[in-house]
């Protein structure tokens, strides 16, 4: 079971959805004791940093995100919810993050358009996640600021200048993008994503990183 993480910030049923359409056994979550038995974690997140991070904490769902992440659990944060898993954000410095990845999260360069808000063509470096996309992969970008580019980034977009679009550590991803709003490259990126929670939980062989 992948439980995708609801902490009251927003309308998460297109990231389910689209889980399930590729298969996963996918579910809203409110309640951390539901997400205790997950075999993979999606943090998803719409709006503003603050509010979603102290939604997190409050909701008790971010100690569950934590403990995934201990326990090396497929984990994928997408658009807010990627950032979450930073140490901060610009956007409002009196939140923190959940410090998964190094680094803070800054403002979408100058002299171009907040927020971006259009399809981008993604520039991989290297990604067990985006394996298997097409050249180029166009993806469905709303955002406003994106982490800034560490030895964790795998891939970018250009937004006035190179703007991290993932990144990865270990089986813990995250896309500044929206997969479920991508079309069928990110329905390809999220049936990447289940064959590392199905490998992960010993079901199937994974096509990760194949």
């Amino acid at each position: 079971m992948i439980a995708v993480l609801d902490y009251g910030i927003g309308n998460l049923r297109s990231a389910e959805k689209a889980l399930q359409k590729v298969g996963a056994d996918a579910r809203l979550v409110d309640d951390p004791a539901l997400a205790a038995g997950a075999d993979g974690i999606v943090l998803p997140g719409v709006g503003s940093f603050g509010p979603c991070a102290r939604a997190l904490e409050s909701s008790g769902l971010a100690e569950v995100a934590r403990d995934a992440v201990a326990r090396g659990l497929p984990f994928l944060g997408i658009c807010v919810g990627f950032q979450l898993l930073y140490e901060g954000s610009e956007e409002d410095p009196s939140a923190s993050g959940l410090g998964i990845f190094p680094g803070v999260v800054r403002r979408l360069p100058v002299g171009v358009k907040h927020p971006q808000m259009q399809w981008n063509v993604l520039d991989i470096t290297q990604s067990n996640l985006l394996v298997g996309v097409p050249d180029p992969a166009w993806v469905y970008f709303v955002h406003s600021f994106a982490p800034e580019q560490t030895s964790d980034t795998t891939a970018t977009c250009d937004y006035g200048g190179p703007v991290v679009a993932s990144a990865e550590r270990g089986p813990v991803w995250g896309t500044q993008f929206h997969p479920e709003k991508s079309g069928t490259v990110g329905l390809g990126i999220l049936s990447n994503f289940v064959a590392a929670v199905d490998a992960a939980s010993g079901r199937t062989p994974s096509s990760v990183g194949a």
